[in-house]
């Protein structure tokens, strides 16, 4: 058996292509361009590499990108201060903290600062709440991306038993709640699960996003499962998800490759949700 891979990069760019058709009919319609901003603090080179993919999926969709590069030594009362005055900018639709931040700024903090109506990431207290209550807000990207590229099989969830290994709350918690919505029946491992063996070997969806090369083997996958690795790991300067790959095609009916799996799906949701946000403020 040979798992068919989920390309997310191909499924991305089927997305953009519908995305860049809906802006470019929005901004005839009401003259106003969707606009995102993106904060980058420091020079971590994955974040670099993180915010030119969103400013090339901007120029992709035909929307407006602005990148505010901040140095590291940014204090926290700068940093909310610009987020405040981007909150009260009619032109900005869409605002971005990319993440990690450096130590001595309060992540929670600043997305706390966001306004609601401009949290494009989905990460605000308020759009975590109306997601778990199933209301309207915007998503968070990467688990939004997950259950498009699980939709994509065309293999119904509902009834399904989704295992998801990672209970963080950008990726594990919201992933789970989603699945959920979908009416899967969830179960959320982490680091003090007893036997996770056990509990993969039950999943017929199984995500994974623990930060940790390759830790999910072959032996560790249901027969016909499908496999979403959201992990991304640099090993000899090469890049590799949580899951084996080349075992889990062994096994798997689908399987999503790093890179160019959840990576690129992440970035178009969240074009889709900076163009909800355009929406909404015109209404």
């Amino acid at each position: 058996m040979s798992a068919i891979v989920i390309s997310g990069k191909e499924l991305a760019k089927r997305l953009r292509e519908d995305i860049r058709i809906r802006v470019s009919k929005f901004i005839e319609e009401t003259n106003v361009v969707p606009h995102l901003v993106v904060i980058l603090v420091g020079d971590n080179p994955a974040s670099v590499s993180y915010v030119a993919g969103k400013q090339k999926a901007c120029e992709e969709t035909n929307m407006k990108s602005t990148l505010i590069k901040l140095p590291v030594e940014t204090t926290e009362e700068e940093l909310i201060k610009i987020i405040e005055e981007l909150n009260s900018d009619h032109t900005v639709h869409g605002i971005l903290v990319q993440l990690p931040l450096p130590k001595h700024i309060d992540e929670q903090k600043i997305i706390n600062t966001i306004s609601v109506e401009k949290d494009v990431d989905g990460f605000s207290p308020v759009n975590v709440g109306k997601m778990v209550l199933n209301e309207e807000c915007f998503l968070p990207c990467t688990p939004a991306g997950v259950i498009k590229m699980i939709k994509e099989t065309g293999i119904e969830i509902a009834g399904k038993h989704a295992v998801v290994i990672g209970r963080s709350n950008i990726v594990g918690k919201p992933v789970s709640q989603l699945l959920l919505q979908e009416n899967a029946t969830v179960t959320i491992c982490h680091s003090r699960t007893i036997d996770l063996k056990h509990h993969t070997l039950q999943a017929d969806i199984l995500v994974v996003a623990i930060g940790k090369p390759k830790f999910v083997t072959r032996d560790m996958i249901k027969p016909g499962a499908i496999v979403i690795d959201v992990g991304v790991n640099r090993v000899d300067n090469k890049l590799c998800g949580d899951v084996d790959y080349d075992g889990a095609l062994e096994v798997a009916s689908y399987v999503t490759p790093v890179p160019g799996g959840v990576g690129p799906m992440t970035i178009t949701m969240l074009m889709e949700n900076t163009l909800a946000a355009a929406k909404r403020f015109t209404r």
